[in-house]
């Protein structure tokens, strides 16, 4: 992972220097910083990264503000670094793309291996490192596991890391119920906080690119009491 490429955004120039030094101890080389919104939409602009850490709360345009824009540049995880603690702000930040939620104050060193589990995750899914993967056709949409990308009614939908993944183990697992415990466990490992919000969230947004009316799904549905399942067409295999 020496050859990650890193952005860490806060407006506290201390938390700023403290992360950089760690991060270099670590073996990290290549971090950009940026003390506001406007200079990290810009740095994703001109950079592809491999993983950002945002501050939620900044002076102009909040993490919240800016994670959608970043979200559209690039599908490397969020990971956000806030002293909001409570379940709406946690919900909020996944609802705008976000893929990990730390709260101040923090442990530099949980913070570096939340990030190595999330980045383990991310450059798995790249294609030069997917010698066995393959495209999946469920209909009204295609899931191309070596290019990365979903594509909805013969448009690319942009899908963020861990929607991705998601829907990528749900594909390889068509017509099997799988409870939110053993899809926690499966898709996202014991290395992030364990709830139901993380995967109740995170099948809300598979639904929101795939389904015609996410609220009344036909693809990814409940199975109540039991726990969810992609149903795979009739005449596909």
């Amino acid at each position: 992972m020496k050859d990650v490429k890193i952005l860490l955004v806060d407006d506290e120039r201390a938390i700023v220097e403290m992360m950089v030094t760690v991060l270099r101890k670590e073996g990290f080389s290549h971090i950009d910083t940026a003390f506001n919104g406007e200079a990290a939409l810009a740095a994703c602009a001109n950079k592809k990264y491999d993983i950002v850490l945002l501050d939620v709360m900044m002076p102009g345009a909040s993490g919240l503000d800016i994670c959608p824009f970043i979200r559209r540049t690039t599908d490397a995880p969020i990971l956000f670094i806030t002293a909001r603690t409570s379940d709406f702000d946690t919900l909020s930040g996944f609802a705008v793309g976000g893929d990990d939620y730390i709260t101040k104050p923090f442990n530099p060193l949980e913070v570096v291996a939340r990030m190595r589990a999330q980045l383990r995750r991310y450059l798995q899914a790249q294609p030069e490192e997917r010698s066995s993967a393959r495209s999946y056709d469920f209909g009204r949409f295609q899931l191309d596991e070596v290019e990365g990308t979903l594509t909805v009614e013969g448009h690319t939908s942009h899908c963020p890391a861990q929607v991705f993944q998601l829907l990528l183990f749900l594909c390889k697992h068509p017509n099997r119920i799988f409870s939110k415990s053993e899809l926690y466990q499966r898709v996202w490992g014991e290395d992030l906080y364990n709830d139901d919000n993380t995967v109740m969230v995170h099948v809300h947004r598979v639904r929101e690119r795939i389904e015609i009316n996410p609220s009344k799904p036909q693809y990814l549905v409940n199975v109540r009491g039991m726990g969810y399942k992609l149903i795979l067409p009739k005449g596909e295999s």
